[in-house]
């Protein structure tokens, strides 16, 4: 992380200092790295990504079974 600093000037108003270094600080990129960083997400872990692969396997196999059966439809209708 950059600090951005600003100095006022001898007869600059303090409103021309705060849109001053807003500018510089849209400019510095620092506003977006840090919204960026948010909502940012987790990696998970390899057990919940198995544990998560392995329930769409059997969920898939139930599916499977179940058109087998003729108690579902193959191709789901769309909404």
């Amino acid at each position: 992380m950059k600090n951005i600093q600003v100095e006022k000037n001898a007869s600059e108003t303090n409103v021309n200092l705060l849109r001053r270094f807003t500018k510089r600080v849209q400019g510095s990129g620092v506003l977006s790295k840090v919204r960026s960083l948010r909502y940012a997400t987790r990696k998970q872990s390899p057990y919940n990504v198995k544990k998560k692969a392995l329930k769409n396997l059997r969920r898939k196999e139930e599916i499977a079974e179940l058109i087998k059966q003729g108690k579902m439809s193959e191709k789901p209708g769309r909404r």
